[in-house]
């Protein structure tokens, strides 16, 4: 296959479905997912059990028990139980457009990561949002999103980037740094598996920037491609977010940045290792 996409999921049934429905009308249908779940319940055991066989490859779910947000623990997880050696890596509340993972096909190279793009919806836009839409695409056209109170901004220019064969400009011009992010980010898994995976003490904020930064001090190069692989944010609150957690995140990512680190002794593999 020529890649696997790694989803995170919690409790969030209503949204994952949204997102399955728009990996079902992808361009490129060469792929996997992976759904690497941190504990959610069993209903959303039951809808993945219902997308069964409605993909080339059987989806793999991968779950454990919830024990507080352990997104980093499970996305290690689902890096091992992936199949491909290219993997992408998006949210379970992030509906791609049907040439996401075409996009990302096209662009990967090796000695690179991608960072791709997403545009965060409003509630009653993201409650609105059918099957229908996705199979059509209109949930990406922006004259039916500003028809249902899409506000005028710059960032609309996504979703025309490419009908106006703007987006390689936007994509070099942008001044937005093309980090690691998890609404849609994709690299090699050798390459992630280099760097020992996601740091596991780390929680909500900058957990993926983090490992990006790994990559890069790894020799390992990103490319930008925001303008270029769209996927829209469906709205949820966000009551797992701790001021704890990101003061201590911070912390982890400081001093990756600061001493140039390139692997993690609480990743993948949780043996000691010696390197910086």
């Amino acid at each position: 296959m020529k890649l696997s996409v790694v989803l995170s999921t919690y409790n969030s049934p209503e949204w994952l479905k949204k997102v399955l429905w728009g990996y079902q009308v992808q361009t490129e249908t060469d792929f996997e997912i992976v759904i690497a779940d941190d504990g959610s319940k069993e209903d959303t055991k039951q809808l993945i059990e219902s997308f069964q066989g409605k993909f080339k490859y059987p989806i793999v779910h991968v779950w454990h028990e919830d024990k507080g947000f352990r997104k980093t623990i499970i996305m290690n997880k689902a890096i091992l139980k992936s199949n491909s050696d290219y993997l992408l890596f998006s949210d379970g509340d992030c509906i791609p457009r049907n040439d996401f993972v075409e996009t990302h096909v096209k662009y990967k190279e090796p000695g690179y990561f991608l960072s791709g793009g997403y545009y965060k919806l409003p509630m009653n836009i993201s409650q609105l949002i059918t099957e229908d839409h996705i199979k059509n695409q209109d949930c990406f056209n922006i004259k039916w999103l500003k028809s249902n109170g899409l506000p005028r901004t710059y960032k609309n220019l996504k979703f025309v980037a490419k009908d106006w064969k703007l987006e390689n400009i936007l994509n070099k011009t942008t001044t937005t740094n093309p980090s690691w992010n998890g609404h849609g980010a994709s690299g090699w898994k050798a390459d992630l598996i280099k760097v020992n995976g996601f740091d596991e003490r780390m929680e909500w904020g900058a957990e993926d920037r983090e490992m990006g930064d790994r990559l890069w001090n790894l020799g390992i190069k990103s490319k930008q491609i925001r303008y270029s692989a769209i996927c829209i944010h469906l709205d949820h609150s966000r009551g797992y977010v701790r001021k704890e957690a990101v003061e201590k995140n911070k912390k982890i990512w400081n001093e990756t940045k600061r001493f140039k680190k390139t692997y993690t002794d609480h990743g993948i593999n949780k043996t000691e290792h010696d390197f910086a």
